[in-house]
Protein backbone atom coordinates (compact mmCIF):
# COMPACT_ATOMS: atom_id res chain seq x y z
CA UNK A 1 0.00 0.00 0.00
CA UNK A 2 1.65 3.54 -1.16
CA UNK A 3 2.29 5.88 1.82
CA UNK A 4 0.68 9.75 1.13
CA UNK A 5 1.78 12.83 3.25
CA UNK A 6 -0.34 14.36 5.38
CA UNK A 7 -0.60 17.31 2.96
CA UNK A 8 -0.90 17.94 -0.89
CA UNK A 9 2.10 19.79 -2.92
CA UNK A 10 0.90 22.89 -4.33
CA UNK A 11 4.05 25.12 -5.17
CA UNK A 12 8.51 25.47 -4.42
CA UNK A 13 8.93 28.93 -3.49
CA UNK A 14 11.52 30.95 -2.77
CA UNK A 15 11.63 32.94 0.73
CA UNK A 16 14.26 34.53 3.58
CA UNK A 17 15.33 33.50 6.02
CA UNK A 18 13.50 35.22 9.21
CA UNK A 19 16.92 35.18 11.29
CA UNK A 20 19.41 35.92 8.83
CA UNK A 21 17.48 37.04 5.63
CA UNK A 22 19.30 34.69 3.57
CA UNK A 23 17.27 33.76 0.75
CA UNK A 24 16.00 30.48 0.95
CA UNK A 25 13.83 27.59 -0.80
CA UNK A 26 10.36 26.65 0.63
CA UNK A 27 7.20 24.92 -0.75
CA UNK A 28 3.98 25.39 -0.16
CA UNK A 29 1.44 23.19 1.33
CA UNK A 30 -2.53 22.47 1.57
CA UNK A 31 -3.90 20.79 4.57
CA UNK A 32 -6.54 21.44 6.64
CA UNK A 33 -8.50 23.78 4.38
CA UNK A 34 -5.14 26.29 4.67
CA UNK A 35 -2.01 26.76 3.19
CA UNK A 36 1.38 26.83 4.80
CA UNK A 37 4.63 27.82 3.50
CA UNK A 38 7.59 25.67 4.63
CA UNK A 39 10.74 26.58 4.18
CA UNK A 40 14.47 26.00 5.75
CA UNK A 41 17.58 28.38 6.29
CA UNK A 42 20.74 25.19 6.50
CA UNK A 43 21.71 27.91 9.43
CA UNK A 44 18.59 28.51 11.55
CA UNK A 45 16.28 25.59 10.96
CA UNK A 46 12.92 25.01 9.75
CA UNK A 47 9.69 27.35 9.46
CA UNK A 48 6.04 26.95 8.92
CA UNK A 49 3.68 29.83 8.16
CA UNK A 50 0.18 30.08 7.49
CA UNK A 51 -0.42 31.95 4.37
CA UNK A 52 -4.16 31.66 4.24
CA UNK A 53 -7.03 30.25 6.08
CA UNK A 54 -8.95 29.40 2.67
CA UNK A 55 -7.59 27.21 0.34
CA UNK A 56 -10.13 28.09 -2.27
CA UNK A 57 -9.51 31.81 -1.70
CA UNK A 58 -5.49 31.57 -1.97
CA UNK A 59 -6.18 29.58 -5.13
CA UNK A 60 -8.28 32.00 -7.25
CA UNK A 61 -6.18 34.32 -6.39
CA UNK A 62 -3.19 32.60 -7.66
CA UNK A 63 -5.30 31.04 -10.84
CA UNK A 64 -8.41 33.37 -11.67
CA UNK A 65 -6.78 36.93 -10.32
CA UNK A 66 -4.09 37.30 -13.35
CA UNK A 67 -3.48 39.95 -15.50
CA UNK A 68 -0.99 40.75 -17.73
CA UNK A 69 1.90 42.93 -15.67
CA UNK A 70 2.30 46.61 -16.41
CA UNK A 71 5.17 48.22 -16.67
CA UNK A 72 6.68 51.62 -15.18
CA UNK A 73 7.89 54.21 -17.66
CA UNK A 74 11.57 53.52 -17.11
CA UNK A 75 13.11 51.04 -14.19
CA UNK A 76 15.79 52.03 -11.87
CA UNK A 77 18.03 49.71 -11.15
CA UNK A 78 19.63 46.80 -12.90
CA UNK A 79 19.33 42.93 -12.45
CA UNK A 80 22.08 41.64 -10.54
CA UNK A 81 22.17 40.28 -7.00
CA UNK A 82 18.68 38.54 -7.82
CA UNK A 83 14.92 39.83 -6.13
CA UNK A 84 14.70 40.71 -3.16
CA UNK A 85 18.64 42.23 -3.45
CA UNK A 86 18.31 44.86 -6.29
CA UNK A 87 14.80 46.52 -5.45
CA UNK A 88 13.89 49.89 -6.76
CA UNK A 89 12.43 48.61 -9.30
CA UNK A 90 14.41 46.33 -11.07
CA UNK A 91 13.57 45.22 -14.60
CA UNK A 92 12.61 41.99 -13.31
CA UNK A 93 9.77 43.63 -10.93
CA UNK A 94 6.38 42.77 -12.70
CA UNK A 95 4.35 45.74 -11.84
CA UNK A 96 4.17 49.36 -12.12
CA UNK A 97 3.54 51.95 -8.91
CA UNK A 98 -0.14 51.62 -8.64
CA UNK A 99 0.02 53.66 -5.33
CA UNK A 100 3.44 55.45 -4.56
CA UNK A 101 4.32 56.43 -1.17
CA UNK A 102 6.29 59.87 -0.80
CA UNK A 103 7.89 60.09 2.99
CA UNK A 104 8.08 63.52 4.38
CA UNK A 105 9.25 63.27 7.92
CA UNK A 106 10.30 60.41 10.62
CA UNK A 107 8.85 62.99 13.46
CA UNK A 108 5.18 62.14 14.74
CA UNK A 109 3.35 63.19 17.40
CA UNK A 110 2.62 59.81 18.65
CA UNK A 111 4.70 56.98 19.23
CA UNK A 112 2.74 53.97 18.35
CA UNK A 113 3.76 50.98 19.72
CA UNK A 114 3.22 49.47 16.90
CA UNK A 115 4.77 51.07 13.56
CA UNK A 116 6.14 49.88 10.45
CA UNK A 117 8.70 52.68 9.85
CA UNK A 118 9.49 53.47 14.07
CA UNK A 119 8.50 57.02 13.63
CA UNK A 120 7.54 58.98 16.87
CA UNK A 121 8.53 61.61 18.94
CA UNK A 122 12.35 60.57 19.34
CA UNK A 123 12.91 60.77 15.36
CA UNK A 124 14.03 64.18 14.44
CA UNK A 125 14.83 63.92 10.77
CA UNK A 126 12.68 65.21 8.22
CA UNK A 127 13.19 65.83 4.47
CA UNK A 128 13.35 69.47 2.78
CA UNK A 129 11.26 70.74 0.18
CA UNK A 130 13.73 70.24 -2.05
CA UNK A 131 14.25 66.78 -1.75
CA UNK A 132 10.26 66.13 -1.36
CA UNK A 133 10.29 67.53 -4.59
CA UNK A 134 12.96 65.36 -6.35
CA UNK A 135 10.98 61.92 -5.01
CA UNK A 136 8.00 63.35 -5.93
CA UNK A 137 9.94 63.93 -9.69
CA UNK A 138 11.12 60.14 -9.71
CA UNK A 139 7.61 59.18 -9.17
CA UNK A 140 6.55 60.72 -12.13
CA UNK A 141 8.91 60.04 -14.24
CA UNK A 142 8.68 56.19 -13.24
CA UNK A 143 4.53 56.55 -13.59
CA UNK A 144 4.35 59.61 -16.17
CA UNK A 145 1.34 60.48 -14.41
CA UNK A 146 0.90 58.67 -11.75
CA UNK A 147 -2.60 57.65 -10.06
CA UNK A 148 -2.33 57.93 -6.58
CA UNK A 149 0.37 59.44 -4.72
CA UNK A 150 0.17 59.39 -0.65
CA UNK A 151 2.60 61.90 1.19
CA UNK A 152 3.11 59.39 4.48
CA UNK A 153 5.69 60.19 7.02
CA UNK A 154 5.74 59.49 10.48
CA UNK A 155 3.21 62.27 10.67
CA UNK A 156 3.19 64.92 7.62
CA UNK A 157 0.74 67.00 9.04
CA UNK A 158 3.60 68.21 11.29
CA UNK A 159 6.23 69.03 8.55
CA UNK A 160 6.77 72.98 8.74
CA UNK A 161 6.67 72.81 4.86
CA UNK A 162 3.52 70.52 5.02
CA UNK A 163 1.25 73.01 2.47
CA UNK A 164 4.34 73.59 0.53
CA UNK A 165 4.94 69.83 0.06
CA UNK A 166 1.09 69.81 -0.94
CA UNK A 167 1.41 72.28 -3.65
CA UNK A 168 4.40 70.31 -4.94
CA UNK A 169 2.30 66.73 -5.54
CA UNK A 170 -0.58 69.47 -6.70
CA UNK A 171 2.01 70.90 -9.90
CA UNK A 172 2.77 67.71 -10.81
CA UNK A 173 0.34 64.89 -12.94
CA UNK A 174 -0.79 63.45 -10.30
CA UNK A 175 -4.59 62.38 -10.55
CA UNK A 176 -5.17 61.81 -6.69
CA UNK A 177 -3.12 62.72 -3.70
CA UNK A 178 -3.63 61.41 -0.35
CA UNK A 179 -1.79 62.14 3.20
CA UNK A 180 -1.85 59.33 5.53
CA UNK A 181 -2.36 60.51 8.91
CA UNK A 182 -3.32 60.12 12.66
CA UNK A 183 -5.97 62.79 12.38
CA UNK A 184 -4.09 64.68 15.86
CA UNK A 185 -3.91 68.02 13.85
CA UNK A 186 -6.69 67.52 11.84
CA UNK A 187 -8.88 67.31 15.14
CA UNK A 188 -7.60 69.88 16.96
CA UNK A 189 -6.66 72.39 14.75
CA UNK A 190 -9.57 74.43 12.52
CA UNK A 191 -7.77 77.07 10.50
CA UNK A 192 -5.51 73.95 9.57
CA UNK A 193 -8.17 71.68 8.69
CA UNK A 194 -10.10 74.32 6.62
CA UNK A 195 -6.86 74.65 4.60
CA UNK A 196 -6.70 71.52 3.67
CA UNK A 197 -10.01 71.45 2.49
CA UNK A 198 -9.49 73.65 -0.86
CA UNK A 199 -7.28 70.83 -2.30
CA UNK A 200 -10.51 68.99 -2.59
CA UNK A 201 -11.17 67.31 -5.02
CA UNK A 202 -8.30 65.43 -6.08
CA UNK A 203 -7.48 64.92 -2.70
CA UNK A 204 -8.11 62.64 0.17
CA UNK A 205 -6.85 61.35 3.68
CA UNK A 206 -5.81 57.79 4.29
CA UNK A 207 -7.19 58.84 7.75
CA UNK A 208 -5.88 56.40 11.00
CA UNK A 209 -9.20 54.27 12.81
CA UNK A 210 -8.31 51.25 14.13
CA UNK A 211 -10.56 50.67 16.56
CA UNK A 212 -13.81 52.14 19.14
CA UNK A 213 -12.17 50.69 22.21
CA UNK A 214 -10.08 52.41 24.92
CA UNK A 215 -7.93 49.04 25.63
CA UNK A 216 -7.20 48.50 21.69
CA UNK A 217 -5.52 51.84 20.81
CA UNK A 218 -3.66 51.67 24.08
CA UNK A 219 -2.12 48.68 22.49
CA UNK A 220 -1.21 49.89 19.53
CA UNK A 221 -1.10 53.31 19.46
CA UNK A 222 -0.32 54.31 23.28
CA UNK A 223 -3.15 56.20 24.01
CA UNK A 224 -7.18 56.64 24.06
CA UNK A 225 -7.93 58.51 20.81
CA UNK A 226 -11.62 57.67 20.60
CA UNK A 227 -12.82 61.21 20.70
CA UNK A 228 -9.52 62.64 18.36
CA UNK A 229 -10.10 59.53 15.98
CA UNK A 230 -14.60 60.57 15.61
CA UNK A 231 -13.41 64.49 16.26
CA UNK A 232 -11.17 63.99 12.65
CA UNK A 233 -14.29 62.07 10.78
CA UNK A 234 -16.68 65.02 12.31
CA UNK A 235 -14.57 67.84 10.55
CA UNK A 236 -14.20 65.68 7.37
CA UNK A 237 -17.59 65.54 7.39
CA UNK A 238 -18.36 69.16 7.84
CA UNK A 239 -15.49 70.19 5.64
CA UNK A 240 -16.91 67.36 2.58
CA UNK A 241 -12.78 66.23 2.71
CA UNK A 242 -12.53 62.45 1.73
CA UNK A 243 -11.30 60.14 3.84
CA UNK A 244 -10.40 56.56 4.09
CA UNK A 245 -10.08 54.86 7.46
CA UNK A 246 -7.54 52.68 8.14
CA UNK A 247 -7.42 50.18 10.13
CA UNK A 248 -3.86 48.24 11.97
CA UNK A 249 -5.21 45.01 12.89
CA UNK A 250 -3.90 42.51 15.72
CA UNK A 251 -5.37 39.58 16.24
CA UNK A 252 -7.25 38.70 19.36
CA UNK A 253 -6.89 42.74 20.06
CA UNK A 254 -9.32 44.50 17.60
CA UNK A 255 -10.21 41.82 14.78
CA UNK A 256 -13.47 41.45 16.27
CA UNK A 257 -14.39 44.78 15.31
CA UNK A 258 -14.08 44.97 11.61
CA UNK A 259 -17.32 44.49 10.91
CA UNK A 260 -18.37 47.37 13.04
CA UNK A 261 -16.07 49.92 11.56
CA UNK A 262 -17.24 49.29 8.13
CA UNK A 263 -20.65 49.72 9.12
CA UNK A 264 -20.15 52.48 11.40
CA UNK A 265 -17.91 54.21 8.13
CA UNK A 266 -20.99 52.82 5.64
CA UNK A 267 -23.12 56.34 7.73
CA UNK A 268 -20.42 58.71 7.36
CA UNK A 269 -20.37 61.22 4.36
CA UNK A 270 -17.04 61.66 4.00
CA UNK A 271 -16.16 58.27 3.82
CA UNK A 272 -15.00 56.58 1.04
CA UNK A 273 -13.84 53.37 2.57
CA UNK A 274 -12.46 51.61 4.84
CA UNK A 275 -8.88 49.54 4.43
CA UNK A 276 -7.57 46.92 6.71
CA UNK A 277 -4.28 46.21 7.42
CA UNK A 278 -3.26 43.37 8.98
CA UNK A 279 0.50 44.39 11.51
CA UNK A 280 3.95 43.46 9.16
CA UNK A 281 6.58 42.48 11.38
CA UNK A 282 8.44 45.39 10.48
CA UNK A 283 9.84 48.36 12.23
CA UNK A 284 8.77 48.43 15.66
CA UNK A 285 6.05 46.00 16.93
CA UNK A 286 6.15 45.88 20.35
CA UNK A 287 4.00 42.91 22.64
CA UNK A 288 3.48 41.29 18.59
CA UNK A 289 4.66 37.71 18.30
CA UNK A 290 5.02 36.85 14.37
CA UNK A 291 4.20 33.62 15.25
CA UNK A 292 1.45 33.79 17.48
CA UNK A 293 -0.21 37.05 16.56
CA UNK A 294 0.06 36.98 12.85
CA UNK A 295 -3.27 37.30 10.43
CA UNK A 296 -3.47 36.67 7.09
CA UNK A 297 -5.86 38.20 4.20
CA UNK A 298 -8.08 35.00 4.35
CA UNK A 299 -8.29 35.63 8.50
CA UNK A 300 -9.49 39.80 7.47
CA UNK A 301 -11.74 38.53 5.18
CA UNK A 302 -13.67 35.93 6.89
CA UNK A 303 -14.08 38.08 9.68
CA UNK A 304 -15.48 41.44 7.82
CA UNK A 305 -18.15 39.00 6.11
CA UNK A 306 -19.17 37.46 9.20
CA UNK A 307 -18.94 40.45 11.21
CA UNK A 308 -21.16 42.81 8.77
CA UNK A 309 -23.76 42.20 5.98
CA UNK A 310 -22.66 44.80 3.73
CA UNK A 311 -20.88 42.52 1.60
CA UNK A 312 -20.75 38.74 0.59
CA UNK A 313 -18.07 36.38 -1.00
CA UNK A 314 -18.57 36.95 -4.24
CA UNK A 315 -18.20 40.58 -3.46
CA UNK A 316 -14.76 40.56 -1.80
CA UNK A 317 -11.97 39.59 -4.16
CA UNK A 318 -8.49 39.65 -5.16
CA UNK A 319 -6.98 42.38 -6.89
CA UNK A 320 -5.47 41.58 -10.22
CA UNK A 321 -2.36 43.90 -10.08
CA UNK A 322 -1.30 41.91 -6.49
CA UNK A 323 -3.96 39.21 -5.87
CA UNK A 324 -1.46 37.33 -3.11
CA UNK A 325 -1.60 41.08 -1.00
CA UNK A 326 -4.89 42.88 -1.54
CA UNK A 327 -8.65 42.14 -1.39
CA UNK A 328 -11.09 45.02 -2.70
CA UNK A 329 -14.74 45.06 -2.04
CA UNK A 330 -17.04 47.81 -3.89
CA UNK A 331 -20.43 49.41 -2.98
CA UNK A 332 -22.69 52.14 -3.72
CA UNK A 333 -24.11 54.09 -0.75
CA UNK A 334 -27.79 54.65 -1.24
CA UNK A 335 -30.87 55.49 1.16
CA UNK A 336 -31.31 52.12 0.99
CA UNK A 337 -28.28 50.77 2.57
CA UNK A 338 -25.33 49.21 0.82
CA UNK A 339 -25.79 48.04 -2.63
CA UNK A 340 -22.67 45.33 -3.35
CA UNK A 341 -21.66 45.76 -6.67
CA UNK A 342 -18.78 43.09 -7.57
CA UNK A 343 -21.53 39.70 -7.02
CA UNK A 344 -23.37 41.57 -9.74
CA UNK A 345 -20.49 39.74 -12.43
CA UNK A 346 -22.01 36.24 -12.45
CA UNK A 347 -19.96 33.91 -11.02
CA UNK A 348 -19.22 31.23 -13.89
CA UNK A 349 -18.35 35.07 -15.96
CA UNK A 350 -16.03 35.84 -13.85
CA UNK A 351 -13.93 32.26 -13.54
CA UNK A 352 -14.55 30.78 -16.66
CA UNK A 353 -14.01 33.86 -18.70
CA UNK A 354 -15.44 33.86 -22.47
CA UNK A 355 -17.15 30.28 -22.42
CA UNK A 356 -20.43 30.79 -22.45
CA UNK A 357 -20.90 33.10 -25.49
CA UNK A 358 -24.67 32.49 -26.05
CA UNK A 359 -25.67 34.19 -22.84
CA UNK A 360 -23.38 36.37 -22.49
CA UNK A 361 -21.96 38.11 -25.67
CA UNK A 362 -19.60 40.87 -23.77
CA UNK A 363 -17.98 38.78 -21.21
CA UNK A 364 -14.49 39.85 -21.84
CA UNK A 365 -15.73 43.28 -21.49
CA UNK A 366 -17.23 41.87 -18.39
CA UNK A 367 -13.88 40.49 -17.40
CA UNK A 368 -12.02 43.27 -18.16
CA UNK A 369 -14.07 46.03 -16.38
CA UNK A 370 -14.39 44.12 -13.57
CA UNK A 371 -10.46 43.98 -13.43
CA UNK A 372 -9.71 47.49 -14.19
CA UNK A 373 -12.40 48.47 -11.32
CA UNK A 374 -10.63 46.35 -9.03
CA UNK A 375 -7.24 48.75 -8.45
CA UNK A 376 -6.04 50.27 -5.69
CA UNK A 377 -4.85 53.02 -8.52
CA UNK A 378 -7.99 55.12 -8.10
CA UNK A 379 -8.72 58.51 -7.58
CA UNK A 380 -12.62 60.41 -7.84
CA UNK A 381 -12.93 60.08 -11.49
CA UNK A 382 -11.42 56.74 -12.48
CA UNK A 383 -13.23 54.77 -9.94
CA UNK A 384 -16.79 56.20 -10.83
CA UNK A 385 -15.84 55.55 -14.51
CA UNK A 386 -14.67 52.22 -13.69
CA UNK A 387 -18.05 51.92 -12.03
CA UNK A 388 -19.81 52.96 -15.09
CA UNK A 389 -17.67 50.93 -17.76
CA UNK A 390 -18.84 48.19 -15.49
CA UNK A 391 -22.19 48.33 -14.69
CA UNK A 392 -22.32 48.84 -18.70
CA UNK A 393 -21.71 45.29 -19.63
CA UNK A 394 -23.63 43.82 -17.50
CA UNK A 395 -27.19 42.59 -18.74
CA UNK A 396 -30.31 44.55 -17.14
CA UNK A 397 -28.30 46.36 -14.67
CA UNK A 398 -28.14 50.52 -15.41
CA UNK A 399 -25.86 53.11 -13.60
CA UNK A 400 -27.99 55.47 -11.45
CA UNK A 401 -28.28 59.02 -12.36
CA UNK A 402 -25.62 61.67 -11.30
CA UNK A 403 -23.70 59.36 -9.06
CA UNK A 404 -20.04 59.94 -8.52
CA UNK A 405 -17.36 59.37 -5.99
CA UNK A 406 -19.21 60.59 -3.12
CA UNK A 407 -21.68 57.82 -3.78
CA UNK A 408 -19.22 55.08 -3.78
CA UNK A 409 -17.88 52.96 -0.66
CA UNK A 410 -14.74 50.48 -0.88
CA UNK A 411 -13.43 48.10 1.43
CA UNK A 412 -9.74 46.94 1.01
CA UNK A 413 -7.91 44.59 2.41
CA UNK A 414 -3.74 45.31 2.56
CA UNK A 415 -2.21 42.09 3.92
CA UNK A 416 1.72 43.41 3.24
CA UNK A 417 4.68 40.33 3.43
CA UNK A 418 7.13 39.85 6.10
CA UNK A 419 10.29 38.08 6.58
CA UNK A 420 8.05 34.97 7.60
CA UNK A 421 5.58 34.57 4.97
CA UNK A 422 7.84 36.50 2.25
CA UNK A 423 7.10 34.83 -1.06
CA UNK A 424 9.70 36.24 -3.76
CA UNK A 425 6.88 35.38 -6.72
CA UNK A 426 4.45 37.07 -4.55
CA UNK A 427 7.16 40.11 -4.49
CA UNK A 428 7.48 40.61 -7.96
CA UNK A 429 3.84 41.79 -8.58
CA UNK A 430 4.02 44.39 -5.36
CA UNK A 431 2.10 47.74 -6.56
CA UNK A 432 2.86 50.06 -3.44
CA UNK A 433 6.10 51.37 -4.09
CA UNK A 434 8.43 54.16 -2.24
CA UNK A 435 9.80 56.74 -3.39
CA UNK A 436 13.75 57.42 -2.07
CA UNK A 437 15.65 60.72 -2.43
CA UNK A 438 17.90 58.68 -4.65
CA UNK A 439 15.61 58.14 -7.58
CA UNK A 440 14.69 54.45 -6.57
CA UNK A 441 11.22 53.56 -5.92
CA UNK A 442 11.06 50.28 -3.89
CA UNK A 443 8.48 47.79 -3.08
CA UNK A 444 7.14 48.49 0.29
CA UNK A 445 7.19 45.18 1.71
CA UNK A 446 11.47 44.88 0.66
CA UNK A 447 11.68 48.69 1.89
CA UNK A 448 10.78 47.57 5.43
CA UNK A 449 12.52 44.27 4.99
CA UNK A 450 15.82 45.67 3.82
CA UNK A 451 16.28 49.52 2.78
CA UNK A 452 14.70 51.39 5.51
CA UNK A 453 16.83 53.92 7.43
CA UNK A 454 20.48 51.42 7.83
CA UNK A 455 18.92 48.06 7.15
CA UNK A 456 20.62 48.86 3.71
CA UNK A 457 24.16 48.49 5.48
CA UNK A 458 23.07 46.20 8.04
CA UNK A 459 21.07 43.14 6.60
CA UNK A 460 21.75 43.62 2.63
CA UNK A 461 25.20 44.59 2.27
CA UNK A 462 26.28 41.14 4.23
CA UNK A 463 24.16 39.50 1.80
CA UNK A 464 25.99 41.20 -1.42
CA UNK A 465 28.99 41.16 -0.51
CA UNK A 466 29.02 37.25 -0.22
CA UNK A 467 26.82 36.38 -3.25
CA UNK A 468 29.94 38.38 -5.09
CA UNK A 469 32.70 36.90 -3.68
CA UNK A 470 30.55 33.59 -4.45
CA UNK A 471 31.24 34.95 -8.37
CA UNK A 472 34.66 35.29 -7.85
CA UNK A 473 35.65 31.17 -6.97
Amino acid sequence: MARTRPYRYYDTCQSVCPTCFQKVDGKILLYDDAVWMHKRCPTHGSFKVLMADDEAYYRMAREVFVKAPEMPARYNTKVDFGCPYDCGVCGDHEQHGCLCIVEVTDRCNLTCPICYADSGTHRTTQRDLATIERMLDAVVANEVEPDVVQISGGEPTIHPDFFAILDAAFARPIKHVMVNTNGVKLATDRAFAERLATYRPRFELYLQFDSFEKEALVDLRGADLRRVRRQAVEVCNELDISCTLVCTVKKGLNDHELGAIVDWGLTQPSVRGVTFQPIQHAGRAEGYDPGRDRLTLTEVRRGILEQSSAFTPDDLLPVPCHPDAIAMAYALKTAQGPLPLTSMVPRDVLLDGARNTITYESEPAVRDALFGMLSTAHGPESSAEGLRQLLCCLPSVDAPEGFGYRDLFRVIIMAFADAWDLDIRSVKKSCVHIAQPDGRLIPFETFNLFYRDNLEQERLAPIRARIAASREL
